[in-house]
């Protein structure tokens, strides 16, 4: 059941799924289940969609109520114990407060469409800092500093062996904002040609001569996993967060959504060539 890069994270939302899963077919409801095991019914919710921890204790108990034994009662138990496994970006926690970068750690494949910055993925060190402080007026600089570092492990993801392939529509906005000034945007746009290069990335620019367009409600990223489909979700940034979404629904529309985008896009050799020529501008 594990994702590829078996991210803590993602376990704790497979397991989730599974318990979700078993408890429907038991027949029992949440509220039962609360009252079986003394605890409140939003902390079982809160464990059937991954965004609360469960104990490999907890984890018996609750197959304990669904009649659930052997060498799958183990699994799940296993399961539960590599969850509580603390992933790098954990380091991290006075800063990271969403459950993305665990998720992003764990995906194979990533489609983002961005229309105000440049995503966090190909983003240079001195543009994040940047970015980071006009967003967070209030963040310390050594809050502002982890972020930053955080960001830069991120990027790892696209320079392994086995890299996150990751295709991303920028809108031609993102391009001419100049954060953090010119000498800083000259150097961003000219690491996003560099990662245009690598096999795992593709990047296109969503010009202004396109009009209107399908995404016209906002920014996206679509985290996609081989193993299982049930796994892939869509995160909507925002300033408190963001929100998960993962009804098949959703992932239809924000799919199809991506797919029009890309082909309203510039191809990636014109995307290039246009950051390339913003890069050589004074």
């Amino acid at each position: 059941m594990a994702g590829r890069r078996g991210s803590p994270t993602l376990r704790r939302r497979q397991l989730g799924q599974e318990l979700r899963r078993l408890r429907e077919v038991s027949g029992a409801t949440i509220d039962q289940v609360a009252v079986k095991l003394r605890c409140s019914a939003s902390k079982i919710s809160r464990i059937e969609t991954g965004m609360s921890g469960i104990s490999q204790r907890e984890v018996r108990d609750i197959l304990d109520a669904y009649g659930v034994l052997g060498d799958h009662a183990e699994a799940l138990v296993e399961m539960a114990r590599e969850a509580k496994q603390r992933g790098w970006w954990q380091l991290y926690g006075s800063v990271l407060t969403s459950a993305y970068v665990g998720m992003e750690s764990a995906a194979d494949e990533i489609w983002s469409y961005e229309v105000l910055v440049v995503p966090g993925l190909l983003q240079t060190a001195d543009y994040a800092r940047a970015m980071i402080r006009a967003a967070r007026p209030d963040d310390s600089d050594e809050e502002i500093e982890q972020r930053v570092r955080v960001r830069m492990n991120r990027q790892s993801l696209l320079g392994q062996d086995d890299p996150l392939t990751f295709t991303v529509v920028l809108d031609e906005a993102v391009l001419r904002r100049p954060v953090g000034g010119p000498w800083v945007m000259r150097r961003q746009l000219e690491r996003l040609c560099e990662a245009a290069e690598l096999p795992s990335v593709t990047l296109q620019v969503l010009p202004f001569s396109a009009g209107a367009h399908a995404g016209m409600d906002g920014t996206f990223t679509m985290l996609r996993y081989r193993e299982s489909a049930d796994q892939d979700v869509v995160f909507a940034a925002n300033a408190a967060g963001g929100l998960f979404l993962e009804k098949d629904e959703e992932l239809d529309r924000y799919a199809l959504i991506f797919e029009l985008l890309r082909a309203r896009a510039l191809t990636p050799s014109e995307s290039v060539e246009m950051i390339e020529g913003l890069a050589k501008e004074p």
